[in-house]
């Protein structure tokens, strides 16, 4: 499996330790941020192929932003009340999955199966 650089933000950090503890055992390196600018600064400097973004500490239109300015970078989004309307949302905007929030789990597992498919992360 390849190793990918991650980026993180996420306005619970229980969360970031969460994904953090599980993401490590997948991922070379993992990067928090604690704003959409610092997020955007550690994609370009550590040039991050995922990117894990709470809906609550960004907007739609940042992430449709992220995903112009980074083609290739994956982007999963999460939200405390994920449902229906909020995932069309992340998907329209370039999201490649919105997960629950504190499902780590599924988290994970949206960003091992956005690596597997190759063509959502590309260098």
């Amino acid at each position: 499996m390849k190793t990918l650089s991650v980026a993180l933000l996420q306005s619970d950090s229980r969360i970031v330790r969460a994904l953090a503890a599980s993401l490590c055992h997948h991922f070379q390196t993992i990067r928090a941020a604690s704003s959409i600018e610092q997020l955007r600064e550690i994609v370009v400097r550590h040039r991050s192929e995922l990117v894990i973004v709470d809906l609550e500490m960004a907007s739609m239109s940042e992430i449709a932003r992220l995903h112009r300015d980074f083609t290739g970078v994956c982007i999963v989004c999460t939200h405390r009340l994920a449902d229906e309307e909020i995932w069309t949302a992340a998907m329209n905007a370039g999201a490649s999955d919105l997960c629950p929030t504190f499902d780590t789990r599924t988290i994970v597992d949206a960003a091992l199966r956005s690596e597997s498919m190759g063509g959502s992360i590309a260098a």
